[in-house]
């Protein structure tokens, strides 16, 4: 799913494009998040859609309580070119095409319910600036421009967050979007085939060289570096840069309904009330006691964390992604 290997070229040839945070360094935020990818994680987990609509429920929650101001973006009708690779994926599940169809719109049905008595706005798409940033596993969510990519937000408690910040990627790469574009889609995306026999390394070369994969394709060895027939590269790269665009939609958030939420989850869904106003109990007060710790914080002149060391935290993931671009430079400059 989404652009192969882009997350290993970024961690061997841009590190510094790479930040790990925790999640309540989003405080504050508004993080649109890939619901197809979040549905996707549940339905994989559970059997389901029952205890789905659980897990959405608690994940949620930790959301709100960290101030977290979470907006669930809903994928509207996948393009033409998407659709073999989404055949394919059903096919992996288990599922006809029909059966896809009418599994995702009961299921589509049901979170949104559950998501508007939570108090969340949910949107079919979310323009550029809107929102702090974007959470997905999805890697192409940087070639369609987002600005800052974070995967691994969820709520697990002490979970490292990955960032991903497009404007650093682009410098340390020193490509334009559109050729950072073209770079995805030479890797491999959804939308269309790619060069048989061309690798992430090979391929960041050429496009730093050529600059898009007109030129690639002149300079690149036809018999060992296949071009599919009637390559569709084009309609791939205008998917990623064109967009559509729309006014930017309006956001609101509200206090989650409990009553409502009662009803839905214990009396329809049939979850144990008491483990539903527990878990509601529970949000009130880490979102109250959390509230507290801010306030008195900001009395003391000071912040959550003080010093770059701690806001930055380095773990085994950040020095082993430091490593290797030092490597890789090191490397570079060798030759």
């Amino acid at each position: 799913m989404g652009i192969t290997k882009l997350a290993d070229l970024i961690r061997g040839d841009a590190p510094g494009s790479i930040t790990y945070k925790e999640i309540g360094d989003y405080t504050g935020k508004i993080i649109a998040l890939d619901t197809s990818i979040i549905m996707n994680q549940f339905r994989s987990a559970v059997s389901n859609l029952k205890l789905s609509l659980l897990g959405v429920f608690y994940r949620t929650l930790t959301f709100l309580e960290h101030d977290i101001k979470p907006v669930f973006v809903f994928d509207g009708v996948p393009p033409e070119q998407k659709r073999a690779v989404l055949e394919k994926r059903a096919q992996s599940a288990g599922w006809s095409s029909a059966q896809r169809s009418h599994t995702v719109s009961s299921q589509t049905k049901e979170f949104l319910r559950l998501l508007m008595l939570l108090g969340v706005p949910c949107v079919q798409l979310v323009s550029s600036g809107v929102v702090d940033a974007v959470a997905s596993e999805d890697m192409d969510t940087l070639a369609f421009g987002g600005t800052v990519l974070l995967r691994q937000l969820n709520a697990k408690r002490d979970s490292e967050v990955v960032e991903y910040s497009l404007p650093k990627l682009l410098e340390i790469l020193q490509l334009t979007q559109k050729e950072f574009v073209d770079l995805c889609i030479l890797l491999g995306c959804d939308y269309c085939d790619k060069i048989a026999g061309l690798g992430p390394s090979r391929a960041l070369k050429l496009i730093q060289k050529h600059r898009n994969i007109e030129d690639v394709m002149l300079n690149i060895n036809r018999k060992t570096h296949q071009v599919p027939l009637g390559w569709q590269y084009q309609a791939a790269r205008k998917l990623f840069l064109d967009s559509p665009q729309s006014e930017p939609p309006r956001l609101q958030w509200s206090e989650p309904k409990e009553p409502e939420l009662v009803n839905f989850l214990c009396q329809e869904k049939h979850f144990k009330e008491e483990k539903v106003r527990g878990r509601m109990e529970k949000f009130r007060q880490n979102l109250a006691n959390r509230r507290k710790e801010r306030e008195e914080e900001k009395g003391k002149g000071g912040g959550r964390q003080t010093s770059l060391d701690q806001f930055f935290r380095v773990t085994r993931k950040r020095r082993s992604a430091e490593v290797g671009g030092s490597t890789a430079r090191k490397q570079q400059k060798s030759k």
